[in-house]
């Protein structure tokens, strides 16, 4: 093996794609890298439960919860919005397009968590969208705004008119600066460096999350919003995220170190020593990665994919209304979408294990694109439901293959920089997606023509995932 850094080897000496299977590591070579020896978990007395298992249970949780809350549930306030303010479904769409935020966040985010760990990168993230939540809730229609004093020190009066609308995008920006730190980016960290051996089958898990956020938190915002109306909606999101918040600050941790110290307690994963921790720590430098034809290709691929989340999630809802179904068959649609989708993830995230995430994506968009032509040829009929079950079981995996193909292709080392570069590119889905599904729809009345453009994408997509290849480091020197 080359040495660490070297241009023939991934950072640390380990290959991130066979990383926990490395026979080459042990625990003094695991030193170097900063992780220190530790008791054989035979000699010390298993009392406790492996951290990883409620570490992975808040990131379903902060993951799930998000996403279910700012992009499942969304179409829940549309019409309500529509109803009490008037406007059209391209300025309430725009408020997605303000996403674009999460993409050139992600970078920053990404650096901040390979520098200073998950734990505050995730709380930080938490708070920022409950505050979104909390302050749509309150929103009011401010007027005038005039800074007033006593009459002898009266000297400035400015005339500041903040709208409804112009409230609802500020409050989008706060839901969309925190959405990068508590979804994808931590959970693929966490996962890698708690389950090493078996990140496939538990990212799927934990980003069945996302599924279990759209099946719940559809439901949930519908029936408050019909009870209380869609500001006790958005108040009952931003405290269920406060308590996910509370529940990362005292859990999470993910040094390699502190792994090793959890690999002696009970449900612990088999295998996890100061090799293994090693091994799942590394990975290509962000340097590197930069120079591997594969990395754009992938980048293009996963960005193709999360038009699933824009032009088709959060439009799914009004579409079904569009089509003649009721709100609540909508919802329950939706949440049919979800159902599936949990089952997509946990079959993807396994399957990745055996024919890599990479190809496991490409057959997820391949999936997803059959859906959406049977939502278009139904037409109102039960078709609908049919297509619903086909789109959720390609749809959800696509979460987990994200994160995972990511950690295959360059490990995790700078699993958070590199993950934040592909997010930035992001910002052209997060635009593009939800203004295309509203304009076409204002001058339509109509989503079909939007859908077909979606297909086109993701097939283009799965073009661009299967042409990466194997990812192997240039010839040139780190650093130079």
């Amino acid at each position: 093996m080359g040495a660490p850094g070297s241009d023939n080897q991934p950072d640390n000496g380990a290959h991130p794609i066979a990383a926990t299977d490395s026979p080459n590591i042990d625990a003094g070579e695991a030193s170097t890298t900063g992780v220190a020896p530790t008791d054989s978990p035979r000699s010390v007395a298993r009392t406790g439960i492996y951290r990883g298992w409620p570490i992975a249970g808040v990131a379903f949780l902060s993951s799930g919860l998000a996403i279910g809350m700012a992009q499942y549930a969304f179409g829940s306030f549309v019409e309500p919005l529509e109803e009490e303010f008037g406007w059209t479904r391209t300025q309430i769409n725009f408020s997605l397009t303000l996403g674009l935020t999460t993409g050139f966040m992600s970078p920053f985010v990404g650096r901040w968590m390979d520098r200073f760990g998950a734990r505050y990168v995730v709380v930080i993230s938490l708070l920022f969208l409950a505050a979104g939540f909390l302050l749509r809730s309150v929103m009011t229609n401010a007027g005038n705004i005039v800074i007033d004093a006593s009459p002898d020190l009266l000297f400035w009066q400015p005339d500041l008119h903040f709208t409804f609308l112009t409230q609802f995008y500020l409050f989008s920006l706060l839901l969309f600066i925190g959405f990068p730190g508590a979804t994808v980016m931590p959970a693929g960290r966490l996962i890698s460096v708690w389950f090493a051996r078996t990140r496939g089958r538990m990212m799927g898990i934990v980003t069945a999350g996302n599924n279990f956020g759209g099946l719940t938190m559809v439901p949930l915002g519908t029936f408050v919003i019909a009870s209380l109306g869609w500001r006790w909606g958005y108040a009952v999101f931003g405290f269920i995220i406060i308590g996910i918040a509370i529940a990362a600050w005292f859990y999470i941790r993910d040094r390699p170190e502190d792994v090793l110290r959890e690999s002696h307690k009970r449900w612990a994963p088999p295998g996890m020593d100061a090799a293994t921790a090693a091994a799942a720590a590394a990975g290509y430098t962000l340097g590197q990665v930069l120079r591997m034809p594969s990395f754009f290709f992938i980048t293009l691929g996963l960005n193709a994919a999360m038009f699933t989340y824009t032009a088709v999630l959060t439009q799914l809802i009004p579409h079904l209304e569009t089509e003649g179904f009721s709100k609540n068959e909508a919802a329950a649609g939706l949440s049919i979408v979800a159902a599936c989708g949990i089952i997509s993830k946990l079959a993807f995230g396994r399957l990745s294990e055996t024919i890599t995430a990479r190809w496991s994506a490409v057959l997820s968009l391949t999936i997803q694109s059959t859906g959406l032509v049977l939502f278009m040829l139904a037409d109102g009929s039960n078709l609908a439901w049919v297509a619903a079950v086909v789109f959720g079981l390609g749809f959800g995996g696509i979460g987990a293959l994200i994160p995972l193909t990511v950690a295959e292709a360059f490990g995790i080392r700078h699993f958070g920089s590199i993950l934040g570069i592909i997010s930035m590119v992001g910002v052209i889905p997060v635009v593009v997606g939800p203004l295309m599904a509203g304009i076409i729809f204002d001058r339509t009345d109509s989503y079909d023509l939007a859908f077909g453009i979606t297909i086109g994408i993701f097939l283009a997509g799965a073009l661009f995932l299967s042409l990466a290849g194997r990812s192997k480091p240039t010839p040139t020197a780190v650093g130079s």
